[in-house]
């Protein structure tokens, strides 16, 4: 493991479900679905889409909990903080009472489920998606081990793999999972 690279690794931008920033959520649950139908079964289906701008780079990603956070556009009120979203209102020791009754005082999920799924797949991606921190970029060249301890560090699912400054794959934390699992009953 000590000699394998990220790049070793990592899960090519061609081979990973992308679309434009101006694509709809819809579009963009259609080719993370085309996506999981072409890969083998061995392997971990993507749970996230890429999103790439209009000069073909990638400028962020669209993962479940942003299309679930998406369904409902009042979550909005609470702000956009990555930080925030990442650390959970129930590690500040709030209580499941006062997690419930933001959902009463700020009206979430007031009208029915299919109508907020109906009015939030035509939403654009760029209205929803999320964009990458600092610290969720990895160098191709990297070894295994200081990709793990990155993942470990700053908790993340997925970490955008660069090459010159340029976004040319993505390397999963399931990935990384099956190969420490994998050297573990290694015989």
């Amino acid at each position: 493991m000590d000699t394998k690279t990220v790049k070793d690794m990592m899960i090519p931008l061609s081979e990973y479900a992308t679309v434009n920033e101006t694509d709809t959520l819809q579009t963009a649950i259609k080719t993370l679905y085309h996506s999981q139908k072409i890969l083998s079964c061995n392997e971990y289906k993507h749970r996230a889409v890429l999103v790439f701008d209009d000069t073909g780079n990638i400028c962020g990603k669209v993962s479940p909990l942003d299309v679930l956070r998406s369904i409902e556009p009042k979550y909005s009120q609470f702000g956009q903080s990555a930080h925030f979203a990442k650390m959970g209102l129930s590690k500040f020791g709030l209580s499941n009472d006062f997690l419930h009754s933001l959902v009463k005082n700020y009206n979430l999920w007031d009208e029915s489920c299919d109508s907020l799924v109906k009015k939030a797949k035509k939403r654009k991606v760029k209205e929803i998606m999320s964009t990458q921190q600092e610290g969720e970029y990895v160098d191709e060249d990297l070894s295994v081990p200081e990709a793990v301890h990155q993942f470990i560090l700053g908790q993340h699912q997925s970490l955008l793999v660069l090459k010159n400054d340029k976004v040319v794959g993505i390397l999963r934390l399931c990935d990384m999972f099956k190969l420490i699992c994998d050297l573990i009953v290694e015989e």
